[in-house]
C-alpha cells in the first residue's frame, strides 16, 4: 500500500462568492459543485480544491447517505501551492499584474525553480511554482 498523492485539499473563505469569482476568473478553475453559503468545489488538474465557509462546516453536521462528514474549519489564512510549468511563470506573473492581483513575494530557490506568492480574497496565501522545486519532476 502507498499513498499516490493528494486528491483534494481545502481552504476556508467566509465570502464564497468572492472566492469563487477569484478562482474562476483569475486562476481559470472550473466549478464542479456549490452550495450557497457553505461550499464551492473547483476542478484543479487531477484533483479538487474545496472552498468551505468555516462558520458552516465547523458547526453544521452534514450527512451523505446517512454517514456524517466530520466537522472541520480553520481560522486564519491557509496556504496552497499550484503546480505550473516553470516556463509559464513569467506569463502567470504578467497575468496576475494585468488582473490587478498584488504579488506578495517572488522567491528563487537555492536548488533551482521559483515561486510567485499572492493572496486570495480570504487572505489565503497562494503560490504558483513547479514541482521541480521539490525534485518531483523536471519541467
Amino acid at each position: 500500500m502507498h499513498i499516490r498523492g493528494i486528491l483534494e485539499t481545502c481552504l476556508y473563505a467566509r465570502d464564497l462568492d468572492a472566492a469563487e469569482a477569484f478562482y474562476t476568473g483569475i486562476l481559470g478553475l472550473e466549478v464542479s459543485r456549490r452550495e450557497a453559503g457553505r461550499h464551492v468545489f473547483l476542478r484543479c488538474g487531477g484533483g479538487v480544491l474545496l472552498l468551505f465557509n468555516p462558520d458552516r462546516t465547523s458547526t453544521e453536521v452534514t450527512t451523505v447517505q446517512g454517514s456524517p462528514i466530520p466537522l472541520h474549519g480553520a481560522r486564519g489564512p491557509g496556504h496552497l501551492a499550484f503546480d505550473v510549468r516553470a516556463a509559464e511563470l513569467p506569463a502567470w506573473r504578467a497575468h496576475l499584474v494585468r488582473k490587478g492581483v498584488p504579488i506578495e513575494s517572488e522567491v528563487h530557490w537555492p536548488r533551482g525553480g521559483a515561486s510567485i506568492y499572492f493572496r486570495d480574497p480570504a487572505d489565503n496565501s497562494l503560490e504558483l511554482t513547479s514541482a521541480s522545486i521539490w525534485g518531483l519532476r523536471d519541467d
